[in-house]
């Protein structure tokens, strides 16, 4: 199951992280995999094309998505994985802040489905996978442009579903808890971090290849009727 032999795959925020994770687990099911980010450096070696790609420009989009069917031929499966976090008081939260938030986590994701859902609507097949957060459906401290971001990823999410779903295109959200990549480390080894785990039923934190087990199954063909849903991968946290 969840054999991706044939499929051209592009991840965006592919340089380190989830994003990283998730080129290697789609290339170890087979996958042709397009890595790309705003910086090339770390886009893992099994990608077998890198693209530096600002998701909030809209041109350089549409010339990333270009450049992956120029180079593959087609493009199956795309991954946002692209985001950003600049936490702040609500108060304290800068109007650039805001926006720049905004930009990468909600337009970018929308730029990239839009421009890679018209490759896929034409051809009839084709699975966008978009990464929300647990933040999207809880209201955490100092997190308001970032918990708006996630939100709209799940709004926009049931959106394109509903429009792509009769040409063959399924599009779907993973919500993940905090996970347990560099970033993730670095924030959450404290007192804090100790504290968060307590709140969720699981009592830990999330590794990065189970949500790229996430990604990987929701980019497969057995998850065909699988659309406009929301993945959450977050321990339990949400159900309380």
């Amino acid at each position: 199951m969840f054999d991706l032999t044939g499929s051209v795959a592009l991840v965006t925020g592919a340089a380190s992280g989830i994003g990283a994770e998730v080129a290697r687990a789609l290339a170890a099911q087979g996958a042709t995999v397009a890595g790309a980010d705003v910086k090339s450096d770390g886009v893992p070696e099994v990608c077998a094309s890198v693209h530096r790609v600002d998701v909030s420009d809209p041109e350089a989009v549409e010339a990333c998505v270009r450049e992956v069917v120029d180079a593959h031929g087609r493009l199956d499966v795309l991954v946002n994985s692209a985001g950003i976090a600049r936490l702040s008081k609500a108060l304290d939260t800068s109007i650039s802040d805001w926006r720049l938030t905004l930009d990468v986590n909600l337009t970018g994701s929308w730029l990239m489905a839009k421009a890679a859902g018209r490759v896929m609507v034409d051809q009839g097949y084709g699975r966008i996978v978009n990464l929300a957060s647990q933040a999207a459906s809880s209201g955490l401290d100092s997190h308001a442009a970032y918990c708006a971001s996630k939100a709209g990823i799940n709004g926009l999410t049931r959106v394109l579903a509903g429009e792509w779903g009769p040409s063959g295109v399924t599009v779907n959200a993973v919500s993940p808890t905090v996970v347990l990549t560099e970033l993730g480390k670095a924030a959450w080894d404290n007192p804090a971090g100790e504290a968060h785990k307590a709140e969720i039923p699981a009592r830990r934190f999330a590794e990065p290849s189970e949500i790229a087990a996430a990604v990987v199954y929701l980019a497969s063909v057995e998850a065909a009727m699988v659309n406009g849903a929301e993945l959450k991968v977050d321990g339990g946290f949400t159900a309380r």
